[in-house]
Parts: C-alpha cells; sequence; structure tokens
C-alpha cells in the first residue's frame, strides 16, 4: 500500500478540435518578447516622471516670468499719491489715545467695607492654607461688599 500511486500521471495537452484564430507571428512575437509586468511598470514611472518635470520646469518658467513682470511693474511706477491720513497725523493720534489710557490707569482707592472684607479673606486663607473651605464666611461678607460697591457704580452711570 502506497507504493504506487493510485491514478496514473498523465500530462494535460491541450489540443483544439480546429485550428486556432491566432495567426503564427503573433505567438512567435509574443514568445519572443521578454518583457514583464515589472519592467512595463518601471518604464511607465520612468515616463511619468519625465512628464512632471517637464511640467515642473514650463510652470517654474512662467512662475519666473510673472514674478519679473511684477518686479518690472513696481519699478516702473510711480510713487503712488498718499490717499489717507499722513504719517505725522496718525502719530498724533496714537500720541493722544496713549495719554488718555493713562488718564484712566488712576485706580481709586477702595471703600473701608471693601478693604477690610478683602482682608479678612486673605487673613484667613493664610491661617487655614491647608483648609480653606473653612474661609467660606469671611468670602461670602466680600462678596457682598462688592454686590454694594457694584450696584452704587450701576445706579451712578445710569442716573
Amino acid at each position: 500500500m502506497g507504493a504506487s500511486e493510485s491514478k496514473p500521471a498523465s500530462a494535460h495537452i491541450w489540443k483544439t478540435p480546429g485550428p486556432s484564430g491566432v495567426s503564427q507571428d503573433l505567438v512567435e512575437s509574443l514568445q519572443s518578447n521578454h518583457e514583464t509586468d515589472a519592467s512595463r511598470a518601471k518604464a511607465i514611472e520612468l515616463e511619468v516622471q519625465a512628464r512632471v518635470a517637464q511640467e515642473l520646469k514650463k510652470l517654474h518658467a512662467q512662475s519666473s516670468q510673472a514674478l519679473n513682470q511684477a518686479h518690472e511693474a513696481i519699478a516702473s511706477s510711480t510713487t503712488p499719491e498718499p490717499t489717507g491720513p499722513s504719517h505725522q497725523s496718525i502719530s498724533k493720534e496714537v500720541n493722544a489715545l496713549r495719554q488718555k489710557l493713562e488718564e484712566r490707569k488712576k485706580i481709586r482707592e477702595l471703600p473701608a467695607e471693601v478693604e477690610s472684607a478683602r482682608n479678612g479673606v486673605v487673613q484667613c486663607l493664610r491661617d487655614n492654607d491647608r483648609r480653606p473651605l473653612d474661609c467660606w464666611e469671611q468670602v461670602e461678607k466680600f462678596k457682598a461688599e462688592v454686590k454694594k460697591l457694584e450696584k452704587g457704580w450701576v445706579d451712578k452711570v445710569t442716573s
């Protein structure tokens, strides 16, 4: 058992019942052609790279020509007439605005109630640096004082 094959090996030969519709010249050209898929792909890749390089040269030439034309146009144009305010008038306006801003930076003194509430919060946070939530009463007092100050400011502005 197993010493001989169960079926005899036979070579498969394709035989057509009639002549094939392919000419002998075509068969010979296919057999003599040694071009593979890889070589065809490489040839196509080289052709694509050559066309891309050619297009890049063309675009580079166009962009350099446009750049030269722009440089010539800038060089040939005369100085434009000033249409807006001059540099001096703008600098005067900027200096005036700076002065107004400096005047606004003046800080007014806080009312004594707000200042004492603020100091109370700061002192409590320093005393309870590990437990800041224990300072909720001082924080609420400070918020109430700030709310009074804001309400006074809003009333002054709106009236």
